[in-house]
């Protein structure tokens, strides 16, 4: 079961899983870009249920819940993907701002969560890949309250991952660094952003190739760009350096 997987990471998820036989579940709030990935799928030989859903509904998370476990008789594996930006100082972020971001990008990992953790429970095990973003390691300047946002999503993961360690109920924390998604289009569309940055950017094919190697062998946490691994050290080892570096590749933005 994928959130979030009308474009951008979930789909390409959506893809790849279904390449190695997974049958996919996929959630958006978009129907017609829904249904055009999981004809994408179905084509390419793959099973794909597309239903229409909204994350910060936690009714609707559970109706997903439902109608993966009718189609598929099963649930292995949640992806929680679904996510919102914004670009903005303090200043600029009002309180409804914030509140929408921790309604996607929390609330809407929670609620997601919550129905499907009875099922991994019941039938003792699952895989549960919470996508976050290496802002919720080593936050820029500009993405305060995002990060914030996905902070408490990791957060909120690695604790779940203490609960259900050493059973066969995985949990892992999935790391993107900027990804050429539609992320920074829907900030256009939402808020009348356009932003601009320098530094590595990598592919959404690499992020679910990665999430895939995941899934068939376990871990903690995944980093598809395998450098940022370092600097999510370097915050807790050397601070001031992060900082530095941090504020150099930070995100600009134009208004649209």
């Amino acid at each position: 079961m994928i959130t979030g997987a009308s474009a951008g990471i979930g789909a390409a998820c959506a893809r790849a899983f279904a390449a190695r036989g997974v049958a996919v579940a996929l959630a958006a709030r978009r129907a017609d870009r829904l249904d055009a990935v999981a004809r994408e799928v179905a084509t390419a030989g793959g099973r794909a249920l597309a239903v229409p859903a909204d994350v910060t509904s936690e009714a609707a998370m559970r109706s997903l819940v439902t109608r993966t476990l009718t189609a598929y008789g099963r649930l292995d594996v949640l992806v929680c993907n679904a996510g919102a930006g914004f670009l903005g100082s303090p200043e600029e972020t009002t309180p409804e701002i914030v509140s929408r971001l921790v309604e996607v990008n929390f609330l809407g990992t929670v609620h997601a969560i919550r129905a499907a953790l009875p099922h991994f429970e019941a039938q003792g095990h699952g895989h549960l890949l919470i996508v976050s973003s290496i802002v919720a390691r080593r936050p820029i300047p500009g993405y305060e309250a995002y990060a914030a946002s996905k902070a408490a999503q990791a957060a909120f993961g690695e604790a779940l991952r203490a609960r259900y360690s050493g059973s066969r109920i995985h949990v892992s924390l999935v790391y993107p660094i900027s990804t050429e998604t539609e992320f920074r289009e829907a900030m256009r569309r939402d808020y009348g952003q356009v932003t601009e940055g320098v530094g590595p950017q990598q592919r959404v094919e690499d992020v679910a190739a990665a999430m895939l190697r995941c899934l068939e062998r376990p871990r903690a946490e995944v980093f598809p760009y395998r450098p940022s691994r370092a600097l999510a050290l370097m915050t807790v080892l050397a601070p001031a350096i992060s900082d530095r570096i941090a504020r150099r590749y930070g995100r600009t933005r134009v208004e649209a």
